[in-house]
């Protein structure tokens, strides 16, 4: 199976980059509770799991800003067992997509899915948030103006001029401003300021292109954000990074890291990921 790429940078635009050879994606099985259909250009995808309420309020949230009336909200399921995702109380909320994964992996597998299915779709890019409500959805319509006007990678940032940071942990601030966006910033090539989080968007163009491959089977936990981070701009793709609010609650740090074995993992993938070992090798 195939995927012919389409220029979407420009309105009306047809100029091809070649067909895409799908026959080595690996994607993890799942299954596709409903799909109401591609209405929008873009889609925004929020990877969960036992996130309660915290859902829903992001969806209440992001209704408030008309998010469904640019672009279609997709959600990616991990397994959820907490009845958080009723599909008529999501549909109420204008989500268009409920995907849960059924097999194996964490947050890349889900990614893996739900960008899968985002491209099939046609979709010209994509948004991805966090479904723990920690992040502010109003930038997303600036995010879905700069896919348009041609950009490839978009990271939201609450370091930079105009970002707010609430209430960040003061481990999780160190480790990102001293460690994990230092040395993707120096391998990479780009000035990164915020390499952790998940609030970013991709043109389907950069997730097609054959130099990057994200549908591999290497992409099961963290690995997939910090790779993007550092192949996007080694391969000279526009990347830039926008101005975001992300708010901690202060009685709870809603994260499925944990504090030792989980953050080793996320830096051994960092070093992985800086030394090329998530490049494709053909």
């Amino acid at each position: 199976m195939t995927i012919e790429q389409t220029d979407h940078t420009k309105p009306g635009s047809t100029r091809p980059f070649g067909v895409v050879n799908k026959s080595d994606w690996s994607i993890p099985s799942h299954t596709v509770s409903f799909w109401k259909g591609r209405t929008h250009d873009h889609c925004v995808i929020i990877p969960v799991i036992n996130e309660g309420e915290r859902i829903i309020r992001l969806l209440q949230r992001m209704e408030s800003v008309g998010v469904a009336d640019i672009a279609d909200i997709i959600i990616i399921d991990g397994g959820s067992t907490d009845n958080s995702l009723d599909p008529s109380k999501l549909q109420a909320l204008r989500v268009q997509a409920l995907i849960i994964k059924t097999g194996s992996g964490k947050l890349s597998a889900q990614l893996r899915c739900a960008y899968s299915f985002a491209l099939e779709a046609g979709f010209a890019g994509i948004i991805t948030i966090d479904g723990n409500d920690k992040d502010d959805p109003e930038p997303i319509s600036r995010m879905v103006c700069a896919l348009k006007d041609g950009a490839d990678f978009l990271q939201a940032s609450r370091f930079i001029e105009g970002g707010v940071a609430e209430n960040t942990p003061l481990s999780r601030y160190v480790a990102i401003r001293l460690i994990h966006a230092p040395l993707l910033s120096f391998f990479s090539g780009f000035q990164w300021t915020d390499t952790t989080q998940g609030f970013r968007a991709y043109s389907a163009r950069m997730l097609l292109d054959p130099r990057v491959r994200p549908f591999r089977d290497c992409f099961n936990s963290y690995e997939l954000l910090a790779y993007l981070s550092y192949r996007a701009p080694r391969l000279g793709f526009r990347c830039s990074e926008i101005a975001t609010s992300r708010r901690y609650p202060r009685d709870e740090v809603p994260t499925k890291i944990s504090v030792i074995r989980g953050n080793m993992r996320v830096l051994l993938i960092l070093v992985k990921a800086c030394l090329g070992s998530y490049d494709p090798r053909d």
